[in-house]
């Protein structure tokens, strides 16, 4: 995320609630949930020991050692933000049951070079783009993506598992998936809110903000998560939801205002403003996409952008839609083999989810 300042305590909903076939429910939800939410799930709570994911260490950050006071605070942030809380443990078995689609289409003639991907079925052009000079210059990457099957461009969640605070480096991924590209997602693990659809699946239900779906047709659309509900969603077509923003682009337009948007604001990452890396995804016709990760924090080659900047560059691509993803140090670009761009951190950072397209699609 692009903060790493300490969450307020006790701002967060409960991640410890009892796993059901329902993902997301209560047990008690779970008896009023749509028959295609209710089948068989080969999910299990996982006995494993905390993992320590080294974005977070951060929150803990020695609370412990300024006295006991702290003790409570310092447990409730190791829960929320650093214990695994695995709802289903097998993401691929539990997909194969209940996706809204059978199967996607195998490609031939697939080719690959330094720069693209072609196949029978899908078409990717990767660029480099650099502007300005000094400690202006913006460097940034494009993904071209055309696909006749819309279902080419998929989820992945980090270790095959979905729940919160589960996390895994993008390439590990990408590599698990057979990807031959890829981009951070949502970071959907971070927090229990927003509608989440994934490869036909729907995993969470609470709308609170503005979202971004994939429909199995091609289409592309910005909307209030708060106007509809997953099931709603995955009705009309809907393949893949993702749930962070703000929107950039609508209707081919930078929207206004996207520069003072906040996210999170109960978890103490208020603030996605001024000049940073960015992830986001648009898409300029039915089907014919574009993925673009802007590097920053690192003057000389690459400052980072602002939000509006943002959204132009997704405008000036020719988007009729955009939305911003997950950034700073989470911003990564896969293709065939390699991670491309160059993240904040000096290397790859952990994150819960990526979008990808894989070798054969």
């Amino acid at each position: 995320m692009f903060s790493d300042s300490t969450p307020e305590p006790g701002s967060a909903g409960d991640e410890s609630r009892a796993t059901d076939s329902r993902l997301g429910a209560t047990p008690a939800e779970q008896s009023s949930a749509p028959r295609a939410q209710q089948s068989r799930t080969p999910s299990a709570t996982r006995p494993d020991p905390p993992r320590r994911h080294s974005r977070r260490r951060v929150l803990l950050g020695g609370g412990a050692l300024l006295g006991t006071g702290l003790i409570g605070t310092a447990a409730w942030a190791l829960n929320r933000f650093v214990v695994d809380h695995v709802e289903v443990d097998d993401v691929a078995a539990y997909e194969a049951i209940n996706s809204s689609v059978s199967s996607t289409a195998r490609a031939t003639d697939v080719s690959i070079t330094d720069t693209g991907y072609t196949s029978s079925l899908t078409s990717i052009g990767i660029e480099r783009v650099s502007t300005g000079s000094g400690d202006d210059t913006v460097t940034y990457y494009v993904a071209d993506i055309q696909a006749s099957e819309a279902t080419a461009v998929r989820s992945a969640f980090a270790n095959n598992a979905y729940g919160t605070n589960i996390t895994a480096l993008p390439s590990a991924m990408a590599t698990e998936h057979d990807a031959i590209l890829a981009v951070n997602g949502d970071y959907y693990g971070f927090r229990s809110d927003g509608i989440l659809i994934r490869n036909g699946v729907i995993y969470r239900d609470d709308g609170v903000r503005d979202g971004i779906a994939f429909y199995t047709d091609g289409r592309v659309e910005v909307y209030d998560e708060t106007s509809t509900d997953a099931q709603t969603l995955l009705d009309a077509g809907v393949w893949n939801t993702l749930s962070f923003g703000p929107a950039l682009v609508q209707g081919g337009s930078v929207l206004d205002g996207i520069d003072a948007v906040e996210v999170d604001t109960n978890v103490g990452n208020h603030s996605i403003q001024g000049t940073q890396p960015r992830t986001a995804l648009g898409a300029i016709a039915d089907g014919h996409y574009v993925f673009v990760v802007v590097d920053g924090r690192d003057k000389g080659y690459s400052r980072g952008v602002t939000m509006t900047e943002l959204a132009q560059i997704m405008a000036d691509l020719g988007c009729d839609c955009a939305y911003n993803l997950d950034g700073g140090g989470s911003s990564t670009l896969w293709f065939n083999g390699e991670v491309i761009n160059q993240p904040s951190n000096g290397g790859e950072r952990e994150t819960s989810d990526i979008l990808y397209i894989a070798q054969g699609a």
